[in-house]
């Protein structure tokens, strides 16, 4: 598969589709989260920190979602990373989303309505984070710790991905979060879902010299 150009374009060149494009891929993000949190089968490494940190508070998911992304953020600083509109809607929009539909979605203890949550949201999960990423308004705040300790450390994006998310889930587990069969399948098909999606969504600058 081609490669796929996803470096940040500022928000005035086709801001009609591209910022809904944007909102849209957030909001379905944040659904996706609430959906997994509700199928109770084990959560992704950061959402299984998220949960931990609402088990030792009092804080809503949605807020220690905020939280957590603005700690993230300070991470950045010495990285000389830089935010974007895109990154800034993040935080916001879905921190509100997942506590809003968790608010209307029950846990789920049957079975069958479980694994259903469960897939749905992970497919639900991989579509989102094409559309938002695809958008090209910056990246996320986790994303942008991966790329910017990339940087300066100068180790491949993989291993680094890889060594954020063992930490982040450790601890998310010894705080009290959910690791089960969800936590696997989410770990080996988020990377093959995105990829599949993102070239279906993903903005792309008109060729001036097309007809």
């Amino acid at each position: 598969m081609a490669s796929v150009d996803l470096a940040p374009v500022s928000l005035s060149v086709d801001p009609v589709r591209r910022f809904p494009q944007l909102l849209g891929g957030l909001a379905l993000y944040g659904t996706s989260m609430a959906m997994l949190t509700r199928a109770r089968l084990g959560l992704d490494p950061w959402d299984v920190l998220h949960e931990g940190l609402t088990k030792r508070t009092d804080l809503s998911f949605g807020t220690a979602v905020a939280i957590a992304s603005v700690a993230v953020l300070l991470l950045w600083l010495p990285l000389r990373q830089r935010p974007g509109i895109g990154t800034v809607l993040n935080v916001v929009v879905i921190s509100f989303t997942v506590d809003l539909v968790r608010a209307v979605l029950p846990p789920q203890h049957d079975l069958a309505w479980q694994i259903t949550l469960l897939t749905g949201g992970i497919v639900l999960n991989g579509l989102a984070t094409a559309v938002y990423v695809g958008a090209r308004l910056g990246p996320g705040p986790r994303d942008g710790l991966m790329t910017g300790l990339a940087t300066r450390t100068g180790w491949p994006v993989g291993p680094v991905r890889t060594g954020i998310e063992l930490a982040v889930l450790a601890t998310g587990w010894l705080l009290g979060g959910t690791v089960g069969v969800g936590t696997v399948l989410y770990a080996v098909t988020i990377g093959p879902l995105a990829q599949t999606f993102l070239p279906l969504v993903v903005w792309r600058r008109a060729d001036p010299d097309a007809a």
